[in-house]
C-alpha cells in the first residue's frame, strides 16, 4: 500500500486515552488511513518527526470572527498557523448591522479554514424598544439559514427575560423552530447572572450550553443542571481549573476563544487558551482533549476532533507541550503554507456608507437640563472593574451649579451614544467611574451588540474630535488627547471591520490600545470593556441609543435618581 504522506517518529495523540505514543500516521487523500507503532507503507513523502508532539488541529466552537474586526478570508488566513482548523462562527456582530446580508456575506467567502456557523439567535440582542440595531434577525431570517449544512447551532441565547416569559416571544419561537429540525441544533447560551430557579427556567428552555464568565460555584451549579461549559480566558482562573480538574470535568468542557483582538491575534488563537489552561493547573492531555475531541463531539463534528482513520487529517505538529505554539499544521492532509497575498474581500458598496449619524458638537456633552439650578444630584453610574466585561452599578453625588451637572468636577467620566444607522437620531448619556485618569477621549463603532456610535472621555474638546473622526472614517476605534487624534483604527465595513491586513489592522488597535491606557483606563482588555458598556445582556448597568438600562430587569434607569437643593 502507498499513501501520500507518511509522518514518522512522533508522539502521537490517543484521545480516548488521552495520552502520547510514539507512533506513525499514514495519510491517504484528506483522510487519515493508519496511525501504528512502526508503519510498512511507501509514502509519496515522509516528514520526520522525531521528539515532536501531534496532536488533532484544534477547533474552537464559540467565537466571533467579528471580534477580531476583520472578515472570513484574512481570519483563516490568521488562525491556521496558531493550529486552529475549524471553527463555529456566531455572526450576530454584522447581522446586527446587515442582517441577513452581513452573514451570507461572509458564508459566500471560501476559506482553507472550516467555518461552520450558528444562528444568531438574539439580533438585537434584546429588543428594538431597549436599542436600535441596523438588522433583524426573526423567524423568516431562521428558516432560511437553516437550509445551510454549515448551520451547526442557534448562537448564543441572550435575552433570557423573553425565553422564560409566559408569552409567545421571538426567542422562543426562534429556539423552536431549531428544535423541529431533523438535526436538532445545539442551543447555545449566554447567561453570565442566572442562578437558582432563575438558571433552571434558562436550561429549561432549551439551553444547555453557557460561555460567559464561570466562577467555581458557577461550574457546579450549571455542570450539576446539565449544562455544557465552554471556557474562555476569563473563566480560566485557577479556581475554576481547579473545580474542574478535582471533578473530571473534562467530558463537560470545551475550551473557546469568544472574542480575539485583532493585536491579540497576531500572537495566538485557541492555542494560547490551552497554554492558559495549563498554566492554571489543567494538565496538557486534558487540555488537548477539551480543544479537540468534547467541541467536535458538542457540534457533532464527527469527521475530526481526533488522529484515526477515516477523519480529516487536521493536525497540528508541536515542539512542546508548554506553549502550544505549532511547527507546522496539516489541514485535509496538506501542509499548509501562508498565502503571501490574501484576497480582499468583496463587500456591497452600502457596507461601507453604514455610519449615518451626525457630527457631535461640544454641546452635546454639556448636561444642562438640570431640574434645580444649585444644588447636588444623586446619578447612577457605571463602575468599570478591572477584569471582565461586567458594570457595577454605583450612586454618586455630583454637584449641579447653573443647571448643569457637573460631572467632571465629580471626577466622573461621561459617555454618549448616537443612533447610527439613520433611523431615529437619538442620543443617551451615562456616567462612568474609574475610567480616564487623564484628559482625553474614544470614540467607536465597535460597541456590542448593536454597534451605535459610542464616545467616552472626560475632555469635551477632545470628545468632539473623537466622534467626529469617527463619522468621517464611517467607523473605527480613535483615541483622542490634547485636542489631537493620537491613534486610530479603520473599520469601514459596516463600521465594525476592515477589508485590510491583519498586521496593519494590528497595529493600529494596538497603538489605540496603548492610548486607552496611558490615559488611566484599567481593565484586563480596554477595548473589549469599552466596547461592552453598550452591551444590554452582560451585568449589570448598561448604555444604549435609548439611555440606561439594568440588565437584569431590562428596566430604564434614570441617570439622576433625585435632585438635593441647596
Amino acid at each position: 500500500m502507498k499513501v501520500d504522506l507518511l509522518i514518522q517518529n512522533g508522539w502521537v495523540y490517543r484521545t480516548y486515552r488521552q495520552c502520547f505514543e510514539q507512533a506513525d500516521i499514514a495519510i491517504v487523500g484528506e483522510r487519515f488511513y493508519d496511525i501504528s507503532p512502526a508503519s510498512c507503507y511507501e509514502a509519496g513523502l515522509v516528514v520526520d518527526a522525531k521528539g515532536k508532539y501531534i496532536i488533532p488541529g484544534l477547533i474552537d466552537i464559540h467565537m466571533h470572527i467579528e471580534s477580531s474586526m476583520t472578515y472570513p478570508l484574512e481570519f483563516s488566513s490568521a488562525v491556521l498557523p496558531h493550529g486552529v482548523t475549524a471553527v463555529v462562527a456566531d455572526p450576530h456582530e454584522i447581522a446586527n448591522v446587515f442582517g441577513l446580508e452581513g452573514i451570507k456575506s461572509f458564508m459566500e467567502q471560501e476559506t482553507e479554514l472550516d467555518i461552520f456557523y450558528g444562528i444568531p439567535s438574539s439580533v438585537p440582542s434584546t429588543s428594538p424598544g431597549l436599542e436600535t440595531s441596523g438588522g433583524r434577525i426573526g423567524e423568516e431570517e431562521v428558516m432560511e439559514l437553516l437550509k445551510d449544512d454549515r448551520i451547526l447551532c442557534l448562537g448564543e441565547v441572550m435575552n433570557d427575560t423573553d425565553l422564560v416569559s409566559l408569552e409567545d416571544t421571538l426567542i422562543k419561537r426562534i429556539v423552536k423552530l431549531c428544535q423541529k429540525q431533523g438535526r436538532r441544533l445545539r442551543i447555545e447560551g449566554h447567561c453570565p447572572a442566572l442562578t437558582g430557579e432563575e438558571l433552571a427556567a434558562f436550561i429549561g428552555s432549551g439551553v444547555d450550553a453557557d460561555h460567559t464568565q464561570q466562577t467555581k460555584e458557577s461550574v457546579l451549579e450549571k455542570t450539576d443542571m446539565g449544562m455544557f461549559l465552554e471556557l474562555q480566558k476569563k473563566s480560566l482562573t485557577p479556581e475554576v481549573v481547579e473545580t474542574v480538574v478535582a471533578h473530571n470535568l473534562y467530558e463537560n468542557v470545551a475550551l473557546v476563544t469568544d472574542d480575539t483582538m485583532p493585536d491579540h491575534l497576531i500572537e495566538g488563537h485557541l492555542n494560547q487558551i490551552l497554554r492558559l489552561a495549563v498554566e492554571n493547573g489543567m494538565p496538557a492531555e486534558k487540555a488537548i482533549y477539551c480543544g479537540t475531541f468534547t467541541p467536535a463531539r458538542r457540534m457533532g463534528l464527527h469527521d475530526r476532533g481526533m488522529i484515526a482513520p477515516g477523519k480529516l487529517a487536521d493536525l497540528v505538529i508541536l515542539d512542546n507541550l508548554a506553549d502550544f505554539v505549532p511547527s507546522k499544521v496539516y489541514k485535509n492532509g496538506k501542509a499548509y503554507t501562508p498565502s503571501v497575498q490574501v484576497p480582499k474581500a468583496a463587500f456591497p458598496d452600502h457596507f461601507y456608507q453604514s455610519v449615518k449619524c451626525r457630527l457631535a458638537l461640544a454641546s452635546d456633552f454639556n448636561l444642562n437640563r438640570c431640574e434645580i439650578e444649585e444644588g447636588t444630584a444623586i446619578v447612577n453610574v457605571m463602575q468599570i472593574q478591572n477584569m471582565g466585561t461586567k458594570i457595577v452599578s454605583v450612586k454618586r453625588e455630583v454637584p449641579v451649579k447653573g443647571g448643569c451637572l457637573c460631572w467632571q468636577e465629580a471626577g466622573l467620566c461621561l459617555a454618549a451614544v448616537y443612533e447610527r444607522y439613520g433611523k431615529t437620531g437619538d442620543m443617551a448619556y451615562g456616567l462612568l467611574e474609574h475610567a480616564f485618569k487623564l484628559p482625553g477621549a474614544v470614540a467607536t463603532t465597535w460597541s456590542h451588540d448593536s454597534h451605535n456610535l459610542l464616545v467616552i472621555g472626560n475632555s469635551v474638546k477632545d470628545m468632539v474630535l473623537a466622534q467626529n473622526q469617527v463619522v468621517h472614517m464611517q467607523g473605527g476605534y480613535v483615541a483622542a488627547r490634547n485636542g489631537k487624534v493620537t491613534a486610530a483604527a479603520s473599520l469601514p465595513v459596516g463600521g465594525i471591520l476592515s477589508d485590510g491586513s491583519i498586521s496593519k489592522l494590528s497595529k493600529e488597535l494596538g497603538a489605540v490600545r496603548q492610548e486607552i491606557e496611558a490615559m488611566g483606563y484599567e481593565n484586563s482588555n480596554v477595548i473589549m470593556s469599552i466596547s461592552t458598556l453598550t452591551l444590554l445582556v452582560s451585568p449589570e448597568l448598561k448604555l444604549s441609543d435609548k439611555g440606561l438600562f439594568d440588565v437584569k430587569t431590562k428596566k430604564k434607569v434614570p441617570l439622576v435618581e433625585k435632585y438635593n437643593r441647596l
